[in-house]
């Protein structure tokens, strides 16, 4: 009665995306590199620059913006107002 996650189940985390892309980028970037090394070779090296380059990148979780509750009149303004 063992539950096992599944990869749809559970998402991606940001540092594993980041690296994802990094991988990405290298790839388009690096295309000559990959036909002179091989296949194998190349996706290793690529693996271990995005490694290298996402240490270090510190994530920071988004920032929310804080918003203020809004002034209420006090009643002494209302009647200087008038």
């Amino acid at each position: 009665m063992s539950k096992s996650k599944t990869k749809k189940d559970k998402a991606p985390s940001p540092k594993k995306e980041m690296r994802n892309q990094i991988t990405e980028q290298l790839k388009n970037a690096l295309t000559g590199l990959e036909e002179k090394l091989g296949n194998k070779e190349f996706e290793n090296r690529i693996k271990k620059a995005a490694k290298l380059l996402s240490t270090g990148i510190k994530i920071k979780p988004a920032k929310q913006s804080k918003t203020r509750p809004a002034k209420k009149e006090s009643p002494v303004m209302e009647e200087k107002a008038e």
